[in-house]
């Protein structure tokens, strides 16, 4: 599915965020076929990314706009120091 082996370098959680910075009006149904999860995973996962500031959600009629809160920190102390931003513009190369 992925390669050699069953593992990836990125968690769920930045799939998400990553799919949202390359195109903010995809729906969760989409989001979750191009990480590989449910629905329901995806919109939990998009929902702890709007509680935690770095996902905004705006309602446009029937459908959600999803803007990328970019200058937050990453949160493990690993990463201390770098911004989503930063990790964005490293995995995708899309500037948000």
């Amino acid at each position: 599915m992925y390669g050699i082996g069953h593992w990836t370098f990125l968690t769920n959680h930045a799939h998400v965020l990553l799919c949202i910075a390359r195109d903010p009006d995809l729906r969760l149904r989409e989001i979750a076929e191009l990480v590989g999860i449910t629905e329901r995973a995806a919109q939990r996962i998009v929902r702890e990314l709007a509680d935690e500031g770095y996902v905004e959600i705006t309602r446009t009629g029937r459908r959600n706009h999803y803007t990328v809160l970019a200058d937050q920190p990453l949160r493990h102390p690993v990463e201390a120091g770098t911004s989503v931003h930063d990790l964005i513009l490293l995995a995708v190369g899309v500037k948000v």
